[in-house]
C-alpha cells in the first residue's frame, strides 16, 4: 500500500564488524593514532540507508553480554568466535553518541543478541501494520521474513543492496515457509556461532530433509525412514538437533517495545553531530551529514522489493561517495572504489585452452623453459584425499594463461601426468600458488611430487599482513582492484542442483581457471617486494615454504585409530554419566533433565537452597552457567558431579563419538589439516579434527589419546616435548641471570623460583609453593594481574599482589625486557620473533586504556610465543630432511602445541630417537639450554 510506513532496523554489530573488515588492509588511522574504520564502516551503512531510502523510522540495535539464554543453554554457544578487534570495542561508544546527536534510538538490552531484539520489533511494528527491513547482511534473519517484514542486505564488493522477502527466502534455503529457516540452521549447523548441528547434515540434505518433513521434529520423528550412517548419525543425536534448533531460533519476546514516535525519523543536532566527525577527524562525513540533512543530497526513493530491481537502483543512485570501500582519508592509490573494480570482462586476456598432440607439445617445450611459473589445480571436491583432477592451469605472464584439461579415465589421466612430470619434478623452475598444499596432495595421488621453490600467495600475505584474511578474491580485489569470477557461476550455488567441475563447458572452465593462476602469478609479484620490504622474505623463504611440504607430507600420512578402544570408551563413559546421574538425583531427591539449565536451577536453588541470592539471567531464571557453578563446586558435591557430568557429555560427543567418523575411508586412518594463516603468533592451528584441542588435564580426557595408535605391530609411537620452553625464551631474551642459570643447573625451575620468591632453601619448597611460582611463572608472560593470580590460586588479593612485586624484585632484568618490549613495540608499531615474524599492534599508541593494555601484554607474549613456534617448526623442517635423506621408514605424524609424535618403525627406533631429540634441541640457538622429553608408547598417551 502506497501510505504503509516503513520501519529500518539496523543490526549495529554486524554492520560495524563489515565496515572494519573492508578497510582491514588500509585501516583509518586519525593524528591521535586512532584506528576509526569500523565508526566509518558503520556510518557508511547508515547515511547509505538513509539517503537511500529515506525511511519514515529507524532504530539502531546492539548486542550486550551476548545471548544469556543461549549460553545457558550450551557453554560453547559462539566460544569459536575470535576476540573483538579492540578498534571495534573503541568504535561502539562514539558511534552510540553519534545516533544520541543524530536522536536516532539506540536499543540495547543486557543478555540478548540483536537479532531478538530486531525480531521482536519487526513483529509488533508488523501488527501495527508497518514494513519492516532487517538492515543486517545476517542469514539468520531469514526466519523473521513475512509478507511485510523484509532483510535489507546493504551493498558491498561492488554488488548492489538486496531486499529479500519470502521468494528469495524459498530459493535461498530450499524452504517452503520462512519460519523453516530455523529447522534448516538447526539441522546444518552455524560454525560462526558454532551451532553444532545435526552430525553429517549440510545444505543439500538439509534441504532434502525439510522438502520431506518440514521440520526438525517431523525428521525426528521419522528416522525409521533413514538408512545407513545417516540413519545411525541422526539417531545418536536428537538432543544435540533440538538443542541446535533451538540455539538458532531468534526470540520474538524480548523485553522491549516498539513505539513509533521514539522511531521517528527526527532532524538531528547537527552542531553536536559535527562536533563529534571533527574530534575523529572525518571531513568527508561531516560533509556528506550537511548535504543529506540540509536536502542538497541526491537519493533514490526506498520502496524496492526485489533483488533485482534494488541492483538496478544500486548501480544508478547517487555519487557513490558512501561505499565502504570510499570515506575519509581514502586514496585513491591505496583504497579502491568498489564501482571502478575491473572484472574479467574489462581486462583484455589471452586464455587458451590446450589439446592433444602438436598443441600440448609446443606448450611443454615452452613451459619448461620458464623460471616461474604459476599452477592451479582444478579438481571434482574440496578433499584433496579424495579429489580427482579435472584440469590445470598455468600462467607465466599478465592476463596469459593456458589451461590442460584431464580425462576421467584414471589411465589416461595418469598419462597426462607424465607429460607433465619433467615440469614439476624441475628444481630450476619455481612453482607459484595460493595454497599449494591443497594441490601438492592432490598431486600426490598421482604419483607426482612437486620439486623446485615454492612461492605460495597465501603464506606470502599471511606473513605481511596476518590479521587480514588471505584467500585470493580478497587479496585481487585488495591489491590488484580486482574481482575474478565466482565459482557459483560456474557450478551453480551449495544444493542438489550445483553441478561438477567435470559437467562445466571446456571454454568456460578455461577462463575460470586461468583467471586463478593469472592473478595468482600477478598477485605473487606484488608480494615479493612486500616480504622485502618487512624483513620476512627469509622467514617466508627459510621456515613457512618448507615447512609447507613438511605438513603436507604429514596430512597426506594421518594417524592410525583404534576405533574398537573408542567404541569402548564410549560405554564406559555411558556408565560414568549414569552414575554421575543417579549421584545427583539421589542428592535431589528426585529424577530431572540435567541438561535444561532451568531445571537444574530451579533444582539447587529452589529446591535445595544451596546460595542465599543465586544468580539469575535477564530472562529471571537461574543462572547455571559453567563460571557460576565452578565457583560453587568446591562447597557442594551435586554441583560438582553436575560439572562432571557436562565435561564427560561433552568429550563422548566432541571426541570419543565424532573421531571414527573423520577416519578417510581411502586409508583407514584420520588425517588432520595444518593451518599455517591463521594464528597471528605464528602458532599452527588443527582442523578436521582438531588434534590440538583434545583435552588432557582430565583423566577420561586423557585416555582419547589411548585412541592414537601405532601403524602396525613393527612401529611404535615416539612423542618428543619441549620442557618450558616459553619460559626459556623469556629467560633468553630478558637476559635474566638467576632464571637462566637456573635452567643451566637443570633446575626444576617452579621450584627454584619458589625457593627464591618465599626465600626458603629450595630443598623445602612445600606442593603449594611451588604450584603458586609455577601459575606467576606462566602467568607473567600473560599478564597476570594480583586479581587474576589470586582467582587461579587460594592466595588473596594482597598476597597475590604481593607475590608479583617479589617476583620482579627477584628477576628484575624480567621486568625491564617486559618494558622495553612495550617501548619497541610504541615507536615501531609491532614486535617481532628471534627470527623476524612481526605481530602489528596498533593499538598499542590507543588513548583507551583498556585497549592499551591488551597490546601491552601481547607486545610481551606474542614474541614468547611466536618464537617458541617457529622454534619447532625449524625442528620440524630439519627432521623432516634427515627423514627422508636417510630414506628411514618411520614418519612424522602429528604436532601438537610443542610436541612432536612419531611413527617409529621399531628397527631404526635408537637411531631416530637420539636424532630427533638432537635436532629439536639445537633447533635454534639461545642461551638457555633446550631441553626435550622423549617417550615411547603403543599409543598416544603412552608415550607422552
Amino acid at each position: 500500500m502506497a501510505d504503509q510506513k516503513r520501519l529500518f532496523l539496523l543490526d549495529a554489530y554486524a554492520l560495524i564488524f563489515r565496515g572494519y573488515y573492508a578497510l582491514i588492509k588500509n585501516p583509518r588511522i586519525n593524528s591521535k593514532g586512532m584506528d576509526t574504520s569500523a565508526i566509518m564502516g558503520f556510518m557508511n551503512s547508515l547515511f547509505d540507508v538513509i539517503k537511500r531510502e529515506k525511511p519514515d523510522h529507524l532504530a539502531v540495535c546492539f548486542d550486550k553480554g551476548g545471548s544469556a539464554e543461549r549460553t545457558e543453554l550450551f557453554p560453547e554457544y559462539k566460544a569459536n568466535r575470535d576476540a573483538t578487534p579492540d578498534a571495534i570495542k573503541i568504535a561502539v561508544p562514539y558511534i552510540q553518541s553519534i545516533l544520541k546527536a543524530m536522536h536516532i534510538p539506540s536499543v540495547v538490552l543486557e543478555g540478548w543478541e540483536a537479532d531478538d531484539i530486531i525480531g521482536t520489533l519487526a513483529k509488533q511494528a508488523e501488527k501495527e501494520d508497518y514494513k519492516v527491513f532487517m538492515v543486517t547482511p545476517d542469514k539468520d534473519f531469514g526466519q523473521l521474513v513475512s509478507e511485510n517484514i523484509f532483510m535489507y542486505r546493504p551493498a558491498r564488493m561492488g554488488n548492489g543492496i538486496e531486499i529479500w522477502g519470502i521468494p528469495e527466502i524459498q530459493k535461498r534455503f530450499g524452504v517452503e515457509r520462512p519460519e523453516q529457516v530455523i529447522d534448516y540452521l538447526g539441522m546444518m549447523g552455524d560454525a560462526s556461532d558454532n551451532i553444532p548441528g545435526l552430525p553429517g547434515v549440510g545444505d543439500k540434505t538439509a534441504r532434502k530433509f525439510i522438502a520431506e518433513y518440514g521440520t526438525m521434529e517431523g525428521l525426528l520423528e521419522n528416522t525409521d525412514k533413514l538408512k545407513g550412517a545417516m540413519k545411525v548419525k541422526i539417531e545418536a543425536n536428537k538432543e544435540l538437533g533440538l538443542l541446535s534448533k533451538k540455539l538458532a531460533t531468534i526470540c520474538l519476546e524480548v523485553e522491549v517495545s516498539f513505539n513509533a514516535k521514539d522511531y521517528e525519523m527526527s532532524i538531528p543536532d547537527n552542531e553536536k553531530v559535527q562536533e563529534i566527525f571533527e574530534e575523529l577527524e572525518f571531513r568527508r562525513l561531516k560533509d556528506q551529514f550537511i548535504k543529506i540533512f540540509s536536502g542538497e543530497e541526491a537519493t533514490t526513493t526506498g520502496e524496492v522489493t526485489s533483488t533485482e530491481t534494488v541492483k538496478k537502483a544500486s548501480s544508478s543512485a547517487g555519487t557513490g561517495q558512501f561505499s565502504l570501500f570510499g570515506g575519509d582519508g581514502a586514496s585513491p592509490a591505496t583504497i579502491k572504489d568498489s564501482s571502478s573494480r575491473k572484472t574479467i570482462k574489462d581486462i583484455p586476456h589471452s586464455y587458451q585452452s590446450i589439446a592433444p598432440g602438436m598443441a600440448m607439445k609446443l606448450f611443454l617445450q615452452n613451459l619448461i623453459k620458464q623460471t616461474s611459473v604459476c599452477f592451479d589445480t582444478e579438481t571434482t571436491g574440496l578433499n584433496p584425499l579424495t579429489a580427482e583432477l579435472v584440469g590445470i592451469a598455468f600462467s607465466w605472464e599478465a592476463t596469459k594463461g593456458f589451461y590442460i584439461p584431464f580425462p576421467e579415465d584414471k589411465d589416461e589421466a595418469q598419462k597426462l601426468i607424465e607429460e607433465l612430470r619433467p615440469f614439476f619434478e624441475s628444481e630450476s623452475i619455481e612453482k607459484v600458488g595460493q595454497n599449494l598444499k591443497y594441490d601438492i596432495k592432490v598431486l600426490d595421488k598421482y604419483n607426482l611430487k612437486v620439486r623446485g621453490e615454492y612461492f605460495d600467495t597465501m603464506l606470502a600475505h599471511y606473513l605481511i599482513n596476518p590479521d587480514m584474511r588471505h584467500n585470493m578474491d580478497v587479496l585481487a580485489e585488495t591489491y590488484l582492484n580486482y574481482s575474478p569470477v565466482s565459482i557459483t557461476e560456474l557450478i551453480g550455488k551449495k544444493g542438489k542442483n550445483q553441478l561438477s567441475m567435470r559437467d562445466v563447458p571446456l571454454d568456460k572452465i578455461t577462463e575460470y581457471a586461468v583467471e586463478d593462476a593469472d592473478i595468482t602469478f600477478q598477485l605473487a609479484q606484488q608480494f615479493r617486494p612486500e616480504l622485502a620490504e618487512a624483513k620476512t622474505d627469509g622467514l617466508f623463504k627459510d621456515i613457512e615454504i618448507p615447512l609447507l611440504r613438511v605438513l603436507a607430507d604429514m596430512e597426506l600420512e594421518g594417524i592410525n585409530l583404534d576405533e574398537a578402544f573408542l567404541n569402548s570408551l564410549s560405554e564406559d563413559l555411558n556408565n560414568d554419566i549414569a552414575s554421575l546421574e543417579k549421584k545427583i538425583y539421589e542428592s535431589a531427591e528426585q529424577e530431572f533433565n540435567i541438561g535444561s539449565p532451568k531445571q537444574l536451577g530451579e533444582i539447587l536453588f529452589d529446591k535445595m537452597k544451596l546460595v542465599e541470592k543465586p544468580k539469575k539471567t535477564k530472562t529471571g531464571q537461574y543462572s547455571t552457567a559453567e563460571d557460576v557453578l565452578s565457583y560453587l563446586a568446591k562447597d557442594h558435591e551435586i554441583i560438582q558431579n553436575v560439572l562432571d557430568y557436562r565435561g564427560l557429555a561433552k568429550l563422548k560427543s566432541t571426541y570419543v563419538d565424532a573421531l571414527p567418523l573423520q577416519v578417510e575411508e581411502s586409508t583407514g586412518r584420520v588425517h588432520t589439516d595444518y593451518m599455517q594463516t591463521v594464528a597471528a603468533t605464528g602458532r599452527l592451528s588443527s582442523n578436521n579434527p582438531n588434534l590440538q584441542n583434545i583435552p588432557i588435564r582430565t583423566e577420561r580426557g586423557r585416555q582419547v589419546r589411548k585412541a592414537f595408535v601405532p601403524r602396525d605391530a613393527e612401529h611404535t609411537l615416539l612423542a618428543a616435548d619441549y620442557s618450558q620452553i616459553e619460559l626459556r625464551i623469556i629467560a633468553a631474551l630478558s637476559e635474566e641471570t638467576t632464571m637462566i642459570e637456573a635452567f643451566k643447573n637443570g633446575e626444576d625451575i617452579h621450584a627454584s623460583t619458589a625457593s627464591k620468591v618465599f626465600s626458603v632453601p629450595i630443598d623445602e619448597v612445600t606442593r603449594e609453593q611451588r604450584g603458586n611460582a609455577k601459575t606467576v611463572n606462566f602467568g607473567i608472560i600473560y599478564g597476570v594481574s594480583a586479581f587474576g593470580l589470586s582467582n587461579q590460586t587460594d592466595l588473596s588479593r594482597s598476597e597475590a599482589k604481593e607475590l608479583i612485586e617479589t617476583y620482579y624484585k627477584t628477576y628484575p632484568k624480567l621486568k625491564s625486557y617486559m618494558n622495553e618490549q612495550v617501548n619497541f613495540a610504541r615507536d615501531h608499531g609491532y614486535v617481532q620473533t628471534v627470527l623476524g615474524r612481526r605481530r602489528y599492534l596498533k593499538d598499542i599508541n590507543g588513548s583507551n586504556a583498556i585497549v592499551r593494555g591488551a597490546a601491552e601484554r601481547n607486545a610481551v607474549n606474542a614474541p614468547i610465543q611466536g618464537s617458541a613456534a617457529d622454534i619447532i617448526k625449524i625442528a620440524m623442517i630439519n627432521i623432516h630432511q634427515k627423514l627422508a635423506e636417510g630414506k628411514f621408514k618411520s614418519k612424522m605424524l602429528l604436532q601438537v602445541h610443542d610436541e612432536l609424535v612419531f611413527d617409529i618403525y621399531k628397527p631404526e627406533l635408537e637411531e631416530l630417537k637420539a636424532m630427533i631429540k638432537l635436532e629439536m634441541e639445537n633447533a635454534y640457538t639461545i642461551v638457555v639450554p633446550l631441553d626435550v622429553e622423549v617417550g615411547l608408547g603403543e599409543n598416544w598417551l603412552e608415550a607422552h
